[in-house]
């Protein structure tokens, strides 16, 4: 595996071939092909139960494809390559928070494990960056769900990975809690760091991305460029992909 520092930087940040995936007779994901360049930002839309979840974890490589192949940031992602877990942050619906630590704990705790240097400041600045400054010395079971949250991607992001994966971040956010995070994501968004973001929220997830795709019944029904698509229109043409995808 070479180093992907030494890439060739016009290589795809991510590549995937004929991923399938099955749970017995359950076919989670049939067939997913797409390429994702440095600094692209990705939404998936879908239905639940369309295997959008089971994708996002074979790409962070927290479990294997039945088959096809996929690289992340050069990665083949059935390796359990380490060096993988440097490269990605991942939001999971999960807050891989400890809840009877506090946020600055937890994220010291998080920067110490990633080999960071002044681990404790690398971990207020975090919790500066999501604006919770005034709460970093409460423990996280105080937090509502919005703010858990928030944490969260300030640990997903501690280690400045060049990958990002986010599994339906919005979920159970307030207005408020809402734009926060939008505005925070927004400043994520750049030509070195590559984002792919599962959603429900359509208008969000096309303001917010540079390509979509909706996946139904584990394969990808359209693939397109935001700047591309009718945005006022796209909620319509969403639900009739999804319905031809029934």
């Amino acid at each position: 595996m070479p180093d992907p520092s030494k890439l060739d930087p016009s290589s795809p940040a991510i590549q995937v071939q004929n991923i399938r995936k099955t749970f017995g007779v359950v076919n989670a994901l049939n067939g997913i092909s797409f390429d994702l360049n440095t600094g692209e930002f990705l939404t998936l839309f879908g239905p639940n139960g369309a295997g959008k979840t089971t994708l996002i974890k074979i790409l962070a490589g927290l479990t294997k494809p039945t088959s096809g192949t996929a690289t992340v940031a050069g990665y083949d992602v059935q390796n359990g390559d380490s060096g993988l877990r440097r490269d990605i942050g991942v939001i999971s619906h999960t807050s891989c928070l400890y809840a009877d630590l506090t946020a600055l704990e937890n994220l010291t705790f998080y920067a110490k494990m990633y080999g960071l240097d002044n681990a404790k400041e690398r971990a207020m600045q975090a919790i500066e960056d999501v604006g919770l400054k005034g709460r970093m010395h409460d423990r996280i079971r105080t937090f509502s769900r919005g703010m858990q949250q928030r944490i969260s991607i300030a640990r997903a992001v501690i280690h400045n990975p060049s990958i990002l994966f986010l599994d339906e971040p919005f979920t159970g956010l307030d207005p408020h809690g809402s734009n926060v995070l939008k505005q925070y994501l927004h400043s994520l968004h750049t030509e070195k760091r590559t984002i792919i973001m599962t959603t429900h929220d359509i208008s969000c997830g096309l303001e917010m991305s540079d390509r979509v795709a909706v996946q139904v019944k584990g394969k990808f029904a359209f693939m397109g460029k935001s700047n591309e698509l009718d945005k006022n229109n796209f909620e319509d043409r969403y639900f009739e992909i999804i319905n031809d995808g029934k």
